[in-house]
Order: C-alpha cells, then sequence, then structure tokens
C-alpha cells in the first residue's frame, strides 16, 4: 500500500486491514448513486490536485461528402477553468480493546464504524455530485449553470410522473441529447411511483424507467420539490476520480486509534445542456421547436449555444 496511508505503523494486521478495505468498497458499491449513471475517469492517483473542466462547443452534426473538405465546425473546449480536486473524508476511532479483543481471540475486528465513515463519505460525495459545492465553486447537476430547468408537478396524482419525465426528456431531444437518459430522485418521489399508471396495469416506474433506460435512481440529497434527468455520456459530463474510497491509519491517541476513509472525486460538467433540473414552481416554458438538419450533401446543421448541441453520430 501506498506510504502515505501509513498503514505500516497501525496496530491492525494484514488481515485485519482486509476486512476493513472489503467493508468500505461494499458499502460505496451500495450506497453510491451518481457513478451508477456518470462516467468516471480514473483513478488518477492522490497527486492529481487539479484538472481542466471545459464547456464543450461545436454543437453541430458530423459533415458528409466525398472529400472531406466542407467546411464545418470541430468540436472543441469553448469555455475552459481548472477546478481542484477536493478530499472528502470521515475519520473514525476503534477502542485499543477492542483490536487486542480481535488479536487474542482470533476473530475479525469490528468494521461498523469503517462502514458508517464510508456510508458518511458515499452520501457527501452523492451530495456533491447533485447540490455541488459552493465554498469550493464546483456544480452539481442541480445548480449547473447553463443546465436546462422545467416545472416539477404533483407526483401525487397517477400518471404525473410520467408527463414530467416525457417532457423533461423531450427537451433534452429537442436540444440534441438523444440519451440514454437517467432520472434521479428523492426516496419520497422514487416511492410514488411504485403504483398503478391510471387503468394500464402497469407501476408508473416501469413506464419511467422505458424511456430513463439509464435507470432511476433514488437518494436523499435530493429535495422532494426536485428531481433531475440527464443525458448521460462522457461527452455530457464525467467523474474525475483520482483516489477511490480507502481507509488510512492517522494516529494513537490516548492509546485508541484513529482512522480516517477518504476518496479525492469531482464532477466535470461539460455541456450542461444535458441537464434537465424539475424544480416545482418553475414557470411553464414554452415548447421547443424540433430541430432540422440540412439535405444530404450540404454539410452539417449549425446549432445553437451549449443547450441546444446536436448528437454527432
Amino acid at each position: 500500500m501506498a506510504d502515505y496511508l501509513q498503514r505500516e505503523l497501525s496496530p491492525l494486521s494484514e488481515e485485519q486491514w482486509q476486512t476493513i478495505d472489503g467493508v468500505v468498497t461494499s458499502v460505496g458499491q451500495r450506497q453510491l448513486v451518481g457513478r451508477r449513471f456518470i462516467a468516471l475517469l480514473g483513478p488518477l492517483g492522490p497527486g492529481v490536485q487539479t484538472i481542466a473542466d471545459d464547456r464543450i462547443g461545436g454543437a453541430e452534426l458530423g459533415a458528409v461528402d466525398l472529400l472531406g473538405d466542407d467546411g464545418q465546425t470541430p468540436a472543441q473546449a469553448v469555455h475552459r477553468r481548472y477546478i481542484t480536486l477536493p478530499l472528502i473524508y470521515k475519520d473514525f476511532r476503534l477502542h485499543w480493546r477492542d483490536v487486542e479483543t480481535s488479536r487474542q481471540f482470533r476473530v475479525p475486528v469490528d468494521s461498523g464504524l469503517a462502514a458508517a465513515a464510508a456510508a458518511f463519505c458515499a452520501r457527501a460525495e452523492d451530495n456533491m455530485i447533485f447540490n455541488g459545492h459552493a465554498a469550493l465553486s464546483l456544480e452539481g447537476l442541480l445548480t449547473a449553470e447553463g443546465r436546462q430547468v422545467v416545472p416539477l408537478s404533483d407526483w401525487a396524482r397517477s400518471g404525473a410522473a410520467f408527463e414530467d419525465i416525457v417532457a423533461a426528456t423531450q427537451r433534452l431531444v429537442a436540444a440534441g441529447f438523444f440519451g440514454p437518459f437517467a432520472l434521479a430522485v428523492s426516496p419520497r418521489l422514487y416511492a410514488s411511483m411504485h403504483r398503478v399508471h391510471a387503468d394500464t396495469g402497469v407501476l408508473e416506474i416501469e413506464q419511467v424507467s422505458k424511456i430513463a433506460s439509464a435507470g432511476v435512481f433514488q437518494t436523499p440529497v435530493i429535495p422532494d420539490d426536485r428531481a433531475v434527468v440527464v443525458s448521460t455520456g462522457a461527452e455530457n459530463m464525467d467523474l474525475v476520480l483520482a483516489q477511490d474510497l480507502v481507509t488510512s491509519f492517522l494516529q494513537t491517541s490516548h492509546m485508541n486509534h484513529l482512522f480516517r476513509v477518504f476518496e479525492i472525486v469531482a464532477l466535470r460538467i461539460k455541456r450542461p445542456g444535458a441537464i434537465v433540473a424539475l424544480e416545482s414552481g418553475a414557470p411553464a416554458l414554452p415548447a421547443v421547436p424540433r430541430r432540422r438538419g440540412r439535405p444530404p450533401g450540404r454539410g452539417a446543421a449549425r446549432g445553437g449555444g451549449a443547450g441546444e448541441e446536436a448528437r454527432t453520430p
């Protein structure tokens, strides 16, 4: 293991460390939500502290001709800034007698505290992904400048969730984002979709899942008055991972042992128009006209801004 984890200074044996590592990894895989539909870049290594965060332009279809000399705008970064990859962490303390009990009686070390620390880190990561971190100037899916916003209706009414998701995906398609689409909601809104949709005999979430084919997810970090639909893919957003969830030894104080579960990660939103935030009370927006391409052999259709980007075949 890397020296910065200081495991050689800890009181745990290699077998005990394997137990801790297994629990931390298992909790992360079970509880992390954003990673289930956002492309991952990395791990790049804990020494990576900053990374370029680009807005991608060149919103037009690929050109089609015989010689390859028809003018077209390349896909390129139209705005660049550099973001610092933050440290997400939670410490936990093992009582020295618990460690000695494990060693003396050859029983597994109690990994519950490590699991709790990993769960708190997972919640913090998802909160950053969806809500951003204003103090560090990090945008989230629900706060990104340039995201599309549509009204969130009352999902207590049967069929309202399906209608809202259809409207959100239609807006994405009209802006040139063709999916696969993913939906993330609060646990309450997620539960509200588990009912029969009108007279169809089908649960509403089953119909929503056919539209949001990249998955329907619930997370407590999203408020009950919001939801988000995204067009997935690394061309739209990715999660930069310098260090995945891991445990390090910090110190021994008053005979008890302090450990830290941490990760280094940040969200990059390359095309904010690929995000539709559904917000309660948001004004209704006019319908977006369907975009048309040029006739065959005439090059590519010119696109608008970041919110109207066309998919490259």
